[in-house]
């Protein structure tokens, strides 16, 4: 098979970074803008942004089902990507710019706001996922669409970061934290939505000319409804390596979210850093996932699928951890000579394996819809990718939940000071971080579980094939008959 070009692998991965720069954005500031620049209370925030992640856990898995069906010119995903970019330019920019219409007006506000724009982004980011796992067929070629998405994420984020501390919120002597100098914002907000508005375009309109050679539903496909909608959702469970992934996602999932929510209070209070120092982080994720992106398809290579997601899961769960286990121990601390390049050395540990796993992820998905295909007759790289994008908003959930759930218990004091906060208190927090990796070293066993390897997709791939050409044949046979059967003559 043909390899696909460079320059569709970036339009392609290219509609990530502004999934990836929406998400940042929301995720590290609505709560601090609504909490501190408006002045609404940190809880009902909370309860408002909480909203938007139940009604998504049903919205995800329907997006998928419904493009999985979806028949058109435009093939079985386009319509979704198109139809979602507008809606989520103007949906970002309306969630930072509420109406003065009072504390519970403006609590509405946000949680409608922040409800539709998750929305918007699942009908373009499910259908997007599935889009990158049909453009290509083969075992390695299907690694490296995902290598460009994982590695066009990681530019998003780390874009939407520095432009965030570096240009919109840069200190001034009026406001050392200019986040929460309120005529930032407008700025802010119309320039991210213009963004993810070319972004978003660009990307879906660059990959149309992949539509003649994308499947589509077959003929007798029923179309979408809510009782094909509960059997895909059983189909793909019915898959064991499906729920594998689906169990090893879950306790990832508590992973990162902990950590999600007590990263910055270690950077900030454990080890003192500034704003400025916090933002040289960037040049640990950029190493991570550059080498990432060059090494993960040699590793499913040699290693298969299988071996490579669960030794990166494993790497990603402990080497993390490592800097505030040696904390905790006395061997490293705010005082130490040379601190922010050790830590930045650390944190290529977190960004590599989290690239390496996340491709492999999304690679061994596209192979799980070929087994589906082959046992039930219907691809549904929709249904099968919604879960990824589900459990990115677990991610955040937990994130909030568990977090503070820590911070409470080792009582970490309101409006702390770095250098102020109590040692027993910096301790527990170090040893909560280190103890996340529980988690995610189960996750790394359900991981090494799959049976995702070079051997079942070559399989697979046969049967798909040789299934193929006899439905070609026969219809071609019934053609032929109907071609030579005089007009008339009886059946």
């Amino acid at each position: 098979m043909t390899a696909l070009s460079k320059r569709l692998k970036i339009s392609y991965a290219l509609g990530s970074t502004a999934e990836a720069i929406a998400i940042t954005a929301t995720t590290s500031f609505l709560l601090l803008f609504y909490n501190q620049v408006k002045g609404l209370p940190a809880a009902h925030v909370g309860l408002a942004l909480a909203a938007g992640l139940i009604v998504n856990a049903v919205f995800d898995p329907l997006v998928g089902s419904w493009s999985d069906r979806t028949r058109s010119k435009w093939g079985r995903r386009h319509p979704f990507l198109f139809a979602s970019i507008l809606p989520a330019a103007l949906l970002f920019w309306a969630v930072f710019n509420p109406p003065d219409i009072g504390e519970l007006g403006q609590l509405i506000w946000l949680a409608l706001a922040n409800t539709m724009l998750l929305q918007a982004m699942t009908l373009y980011h499910t259908p997007h996922l599935a889009l990158g796992g049909e453009l290509s067929e083969d075992y390695l070629e299907r690694t490296s669409v995902m290598a460009y998405n994982s590695f066009f994420l990681w530019i998003g984020d780390t874009l939407g970061w520095l432009l965030s501390f570096r240009v919109f919120f840069a200190a001034t002597e009026q406001f050392p934290n200019g986040a929460l100098d309120p005529s930032r914002w407008p700025t802010f907000s119309i320039t991210i939505a213009l963004m993810i508005l070319v972004m978003l375009s660009y990307s879906s309109w660059a990959t149309r000319s992949r539509i003649p050679f994308l499947p589509q539903p077959a003929a007798d496909t029923p179309r979408f409804g809510l009782r094909e909608l509960f059997r895909d959702i059983g189909r793909a469970l019915s898959n064991r390596n499906y729920v594998v992934l689906l169990v090893g996602l879950f306790f990832l999932s508590m992973m990162v979210g902990v950590r999600s929510g007590l990263w910055l209070y270690g950077a900030t209070y454990f080890w003192r850093l500034t704003n400025d120092q916090i933002s040289w982080f960037a040049l640990g994720s950029f190493a991570g996932y550059l080498f990432a992106a060059f090494a993960v398809k040699p590793l499913h290579a040699r290693l298969d699928k299988r071996w490579t997601g669960a030794g990166a899961l494993l790497l990603y769960a402990i080497g993390p951890a490592i800097p505030l286990a040696l904390g905790w121990l006395g061997i490293l601390s705010a005082d130490t000579p040379g601190l922010l390049p050790i830590l930045i050395g650390f944190s290529i540990l977190q960004h590599a394996p989290y690239s390496l796993m996340t491709t492999t992820l999304y690679s061994a998905l596209a192979d799980i819809a070929d087994e589906n295909e082959l046992k039930h007759g219907l691809r549904q790289e929709g249904v099968l990718y919604a879960t990824r994008t589900f459990f990115a908003r677990v991610d955040q959930a937990l994130g909030t939940a568990l977090a503070g759930f820590v911070l409470t218990l080792i009582a970490f004091p309101e409006k702390a000071t770095p250098g102020q906060v109590p040692e027993p208190v910096l301790m527990g927090l170090a040893a909560a971080f280190v103890l996340s990796t529980i988690p995610g070293l189960v996750a790394g066993i359900f991981y090494a579980m799959l049976r995702v390897t070079r051997g079942s997709y070559t399989a697979t791939r046969a049967a798909l094939d040789a299934r193929a050409l006899s439905t070609k044949g026969e219809a071609g046979s019934v053609e032929s008959a109907t071609v030579q059967k005089a007009p008339g003559t009886p059946a």
